[in-house]
């Protein structure tokens, strides 16, 4: 197979004919038709994720049709076109069996744990708990994206933010978790405000019914407008960016009892809590990492009906090919929306 690879950390990535995977008893081989160019693969190529092991084939956001199934696999067959959260719970430990699969201790993820969807062919594990099934009318770019960003906004926003019709939202960073968390929170009836610096990125926020707000290097000003716009301060706060100064903002601009859900990764240790505003107002810190595969019904039938569109949030595709440049310059260069790759032979 055609696959994108790297052998060291910020090295070079190269187009390489790869074996092609074989299925795990409990797994299958999905042949990926699109695959979605995520900052958290930047993450894992600039060396921060202690997960992967090199030489290494990143990419978790993907969409395609099943090839081969393992001896173990009873409810997929080949040929089922089919996404999968970025986080693969075991289904076996304590917390799988809570139903919380997201935080699963022996998780698999695809390009981390084990080489992923930048490629031809990709192995997935536990496939019977957490395989998500994509309608035939479901085309494979938007669909790509639903395995990360998509979902990891629905569960933030619906599931950890319990987000209420006229609630006012703030939604920090509008890169492609926040451009859904604007989606999914406008969905379901709320007023959204989105922060970033970049116009093009607020553009697109303001397409998708959110008032923005530029993030003016002066705080007190960000602040001051923040509260204005929202009648003195969102119900609940979003960080889908992972920026520390955006943290503080997020939680101090909260009103009284309200929530702030974190996404966005952050270094250690570079993050103070204004944990006397948290105790004062009584607020809420909750983080949100993903979103289990039972989960995915209530997403799914709010994009058949037309409630939720992921394709308005994908503003580029490109080749296997391109990604040995795209990838590397998501530290530098930052586009719109979101990139999704849909042409995997070279």
């Amino acid at each position: 197979m055609k696959a994108a690879l790297y052998s060291r950390f910020q090295g070079p990535l190269t187009i390489e004919d790869l074996p092609d995977p074989a299925p795990e008893s409990d797994g299958v081989v999905v042949s990926v038709e699109a695959t979605g160019l995520c900052r958290s693969d930047w993450h894992g190529w600039m060396g921060h994720d202690p997960d992967i092991v090199l030489p290494h084939v990143p990419g978790h956001e993907l969409m395609g049709a099943i090839v081969a199934t393992g001896s173990n696999v009873g409810r997929w067959r080949v040929g089922d076109r089919v996404t999968v959260p970025f986080v693969a719970g075991c289904g076996e430990c304590e917390t799988c069996r809570s139903g919380n699969e997201q935080v699963c201790e022996r998780q698999f993820q695809p390009g981390f744990t084990a080489w992923g969807s930048f490629a031809e062919f990709v192995a997935l594990r536990y496939a019977d708990g957490n395989l998500v099934a994509v309608p035939e009318e479901t085309a494979a770019v938007p669909a790509a994206i639903l395995g990360c960003r998509f979902a990891t906004a629905f569960r933030a926003v619906v599931d950890q933010g319990r987000v209420g019709t006229d609630e006012w939202v703030a939604v920090h960073g509008c890169g492609g978790v926040g451009l859904a968390a604007i989606m999914i929170a406008r969905a379901y009836g709320a007023r959204v405000v989105a922060i970033d610096p970049n116009d093009e990125a607020r553009e697109l926020a303001r397409s998708l019914g959110a008032t923005t707000l530029d993030a003016d290097p002066d705080r007190d000003t960000v602040m001051t407008a923040l509260m204005d716009t929202t009648g003195g301060g969102p119900h609940l706060s979003v960080d889908a960016i992972g920026n520390a100064a955006a943290v503080a903002l997020s939680i101090e601009s909260l009103r009284p009892r309200g929530r702030h859900v974190q996404i966005g990764l952050l270094p250690e240790n570079q993050t103070a809590i204004p944990m006397g505003t948290v105790i004062a107002r009584e607020l809420e810190i909750v983080g949100s990492h993903g979103m289990q595969a039972r989960r995915y019904p209530a997403m799914m039938e709010m994009i058949l009906d037309g409630r939720l569109e992921p394709d308005r949030l994908v503003t580029r595709t490109i080749s296997l090919s391109e990604v040995t440049e795209a990838l590397p310059a998501m530290g530098t260069v930052r586009k719109p929306g979101v990139t999704v790759i849909d042409r995997l032979d070279g």
